[in-house]
């Protein structure tokens, strides 16, 4: 799966050019740090979506694929059943499938409008902006878990930085302290940082941008 692979890669170069450089990973791994950036990111999101779009975003985050939900072959059998459906009606007349659409496996919203057809009661102008009005609403719905992460993922560089802040202030409180001990936690916390524009860029945002 590409996403692993794509994370293997940023992780290994960012913490491996980091190691070659001469730094060492330990100062690196600052688990307060974590929790205050990851914490907030998690906390925004419950609060920025409802419920419906926060079981959305998970559950269509866990079930990313390599490939897309839809692909060609989906897309040419929807085709082929319009063209029978609307081939058959030409035939036989609208009426010709009213016992196609009574019975459906799997095209709600192509019988939908079957039945709008057959009862004439809606008009050729009319039925295509009520079509188009449920598409983009479709298409809107469909987009909410990809917008929710990428919201969470444009936040996290700021949490990265409400860390860092945090940190400096500890660091300023010990003004007694020695210039070593003073530089190990500037240090710590400027990987606040570090981490939130890392996590943002190198794994929430590319995950958002795979969504469909």
């Amino acid at each position: 799966m590409l996403i692993p692979l794509g994370f293997i890669i940023v992780t290994l170069s960012v913490f491996g050019g980091f190691t070659m450089a001469g730094g060492h990973l330990g100062p690196l791994y600052q688990p307060t740090e974590i929790l205050m950036i990851v914490g907030a990111a998690v906390g925004s999101f419950v609060a920025a979506n409802n419920g419906k779009a926060i079981k959305a975003t998970l559950r269509t985050a866990s079930s990313l694929k390599r490939t897309k939900k839809y692909d060609k072959e989906i897309y040419m059998q929807l085709m082929s059943l319009q063209y029978n459906l609307l081939s058959k009606m030409r035939r036989e007349g609208v009426l010709g499938v009213e016992k196609d659409i009574e019975n459906p496996e799997d095209m709600g919203f192509i019988t939908d409008y079957l039945r709008l057809m057959i009862s004439g009661s809606v008009d050729p102008m009319e039925l295509d902006e009520l079509m188009s009005h449920e598409i983009e609403a479709f298409e809107h719905e469909a987009h909410i878990p990809a917008d929710a992460l990428a919201k969470v993922g444009d936040g996290l560089p700021a949490f990265g930085i409400v860390a860092a802040v945090l940190g400096v202030v500890k660091a300023l409180a010990s003004a007694d302290a020695g210039a070593e001990e003073m530089g190990l936690m500037i240090a710590h916390a400027l990987v606040g940082t570090f981490l939130g524009i890392l996590l943002a860029y190198g794994f929430v945002n590319p995950v958002a941008s795979r969504m469909p």
